[in-house]
């Protein structure tokens, strides 16, 4: 079973992102048989998805798990769907800032993820690590990679995980959820105590997950 997982670069100025970060820590430690993990990094760009298909073509995968980050957010989220919407809070790193625009003009309104949600949540659960399933992924890139991960002929999803830094504190953040907080460094106020090798853990508890299924 091949897995591709996938994270976004940093952007709006932040020198991190946390998906980034979660990555590096799965990659850095997954090892279970029967499984091989293959990671990408996509651009926070309209050039995500492409990248993305870049990727599995290359890997050809099994299964696809897309990482964001979310500002605001103090659990890991798995998404029950993506939405048929680009509105960009901000610009994306390539100067785009659609509004009200739809990702397929002849695509459905949503798509479901194609993995077990609820299994995901419950398996992050065990392993000691918050999280709760989400019902929005925002309109920025992640929604975006949400919409289209899901109708890729094999089974894709995607984790949204809080946007912590190793250094600092985010900047960035009310993109999934407008009128949050950015994220921080971990264990600052009003942020949460998860660290990158946590979010990684959790990772590696989804990819667990999908493999099963």
């Amino acid at each position: 079973m091949r897995v591709l997982v996938t994270a976004f670069e940093p952007f709006g100025g932040d020198p991190e992102n946390a998906s980034l970060e979660a990555v590096r820590a799965l990659e850095s430690t997954f090892s279970e048989p029967g499984i091989e993990l293959v990671t990408a990094v996509l651009p926070v760009s309209l050039d995500a998805f492409p990248a993305l298909l870049a990727a599995a073509r290359e890997y050809e995968p099994d299964a696809v798990l897309a990482v964001g980050e979310a500002g605001g957010r103090r659990e890991i989220t798995p998404e029950r769907q993506g939405v048929n919407e680009n509105t960009f809070r901000i610009p994306d790193n390539a100067g785009n800032q659609p509004q009200h625009e739809p990702i397929e003009a002849d695509g459905p309104a949503a798509r479901a993820s194609g993995f077990d949600v609820d299994a995901l949540v419950a398996a992050i659960a065990e392993v000691g690590l918050p999280a709760r399933a989400s019902d929005d992924a925002g309109r920025f890139l992640c929604n975006h990679v949400a919409y289209r991960v899901a109708d890729l002929p094999v089974p894709g999803g995607f984790v949204h995980v809080p946007a912590i830094r190793t250094r600092g504190a985010a900047t960035v953040g009310a993109e999934t959820d407008p009128g949050a907080a950015p994220g921080g460094a971990a264990g600052g106020e009003g942020t949460t105590a998860l660290t990158s090798a946590d979010l990684g853990t959790a990772l590696a508890a989804c990819v667990r997950v999908i493999a099963g299924e």
